[in-house]
């Protein structure tokens, strides 16, 4: 059986139990990367109405922007940027970024977080709803950035017939990315 802390309340903790919990932190961490995969594996099959399903469609997002130069962290936030459909519905660009804001750039964490908004030019209105929300955003960094995301790898991400490439094609990518985190509190047991 594995050392465990010995607190029943975290303000009676001492040195000793936070190295048991730091020594089991970091094989828990390194795992995180199987975890993400395994979560964006439940995209698959669900269409949602979609024409393909949302695993396919995270994939082709990321396969048009990998085909376009674009470095391994924006890749991977291609691929990530839908992972909250499962447990977001009503959020989940807030999900996504949660999950890469400690791995990748500011810039990029704010592409993933607003591109739901910015996704929206594009039905929106057909919904009953104002398409120009993403105006809000309008003389900020993320504007153009977000704006190029959805209309370059987004938007067209939803043809059955593209050749896509396999999530064990992105796999190292996300390992590689995932196995330094830059923003983060836990640094020190990372």
């Amino acid at each position: 059986m594995k050392a465990q802390a010995t607190f029943r309340d975290m303000q009676d903790s001492t040195q000793e139990d936070w190295k048991i919990i730091a020594d089991e932190f970091k094989p828990y961490a390194a795992a995180l990367p199987d975890r993400v995969l395994d979560h964006l594996r439940l995209l698959e099959g669900d269409c949602g109405g979609f024409p393909v399903d949302r695993l396919t469609h995270s994939l082709q997002t990321a396969t048009r922007a990998w085909r376009d130069g674009r470095d391994e962290e924006y890749v991977v936030c291609a691929l990530l940027h839908d992972i909250g459909d499962t447990l977001g519905s009503y959020n989940h660009p807030d999900i996504a970024a949660a999950i890469l804001k400690p791995f990748v750039s500011p810039e990029n964490m704010a592409m993933v977080e607003k591109h739901g908004i910015f996704q929206g030019y594009y039905f929106f209105h057909h919904l009953g709803m104002d398409r120009n929300l993403r105006d809000q955003f309008a003389g900020q960094a993320l504007y153009d950035a977000t704006a190029e995301f959805c209309e370059k790898y987004d938007a067209p991400a939803f043809d059955p017939a593209y050749d896509t490439l396999p999530l064990s094609f992105f796999e190292p990518m996300l390992r590689r990315v995932m196995a330094r985190p830059k923003n983060t509190i836990y640094k020190a047991v990372s």
